[in-house]
């Protein structure tokens, strides 16, 4: 019996509903992105009610946060983007992922407890992600990328096209003190609105209001998911010694 690593274990933060586009295309898109590497993949769907109540994130050399909010439970959602960004999990949030990432770092790195999503609070005071001006369901736009970001190292390309399925996004009033510091927007839309962010002081934390992973249904390699699970696998090196093993095998399910 020969040795290699354990099965990379992807957790996949947001509650899963098979009349979402996404979360068919999701597990597909991480699935293809295996291909270049020796090793196995395990998928978990961690929705966000046992998250809440303190589901072991431990396991997981990588989070994905789908899209699909508003989630069961937002502090749910809340409590494993905060793991992945203090333990330097590799991270990637689309859509829904996106305005979470944001509303976490409101809340839990510049103090903002009454920070709030307008999906579930629109009568709050400081609404962190707000309903967009114009509605981004069903639309695709061309996307220009920062020069000298992660984000267009992955792409290797200034400009992208991509496609949403959304209707909030980052508030304006709040844009200046959100991407302070370690926090950086590197993707913006046709009309300059912020489309992606990325953490500099962490491995691989980047988020994305257009959904990527859409292209994986149709058989497209689907960039960031390749780069999240080549990230996540450096982590699985740094964190976890070579396992004997025999029957691990690429497969979605559900954590135990």
């Amino acid at each position: 019996m020969g040795k290699r690593r354990k099965a990379l274990r992807i957790g996949l933060i947001g509650d899963r509903d098979s009349r979402v586009t996404a979360h068919w295309a999701i597990p597909l898109a991480l699935q293809q992105s295996l291909l270049p590497h020796s090793g196995t993949l395990r998928v978990d769907w961690l929705d966000t009610p046992r998250l809440a109540q303190g589901l072991d994130l431990e396991p997981y050399s990588g989070f994905w946060c789908i899209p699909g909010s508003p989630y069961l439970d937002t502090e749910g959602a809340l409590r494993a983007i905060t793991f992945a960004r203090e333990n330097d999990v590799p991270f990637l949030g689309t859509c829904g992922g996106f305005q979470h990432a944001l509303l976490e770092r409101a809340r839990h790195v510049l103090g903002w407890s009454d920070a709030a999503h307008a999906e579930t609070d629109p009568d709050a005071m400081r609404t962190v992600v707000h309903a967009l001006p114009c509605s981004l369901v069903e639309v695709s736009e061309t996307i220009r990328l920062t020069a000298g970001s992660h984000l267009a190292a992955i792409y290797g390309l200034p400009e992208i096209r991509e496609g949403y399925r959304c209707s909030y996004g980052v508030n304006p009033a709040f844009q200046d003190e959100l991407f302070g510091g370690s926090l950086r927007a590197c993707a913006h839309g046709e009309d300059g609105s912020i489309r992606a962010l990325e953490a500099t002081d962490h491995p691989f934390f980047v988020a994305t209001l257009f959904q990527p992973e859409r292209r994986a249904l149709a058989g497209i390699a689907v960039p960031l998911a390749e780069a999240l699970l080549s990230a996540a696998f450096r982590h699985q090196s740094s964190q976890a010694p070579i396992q004997s093993s025999s029957q691990e095998a690429v497969h979605a399910g559900s954590a135990a």
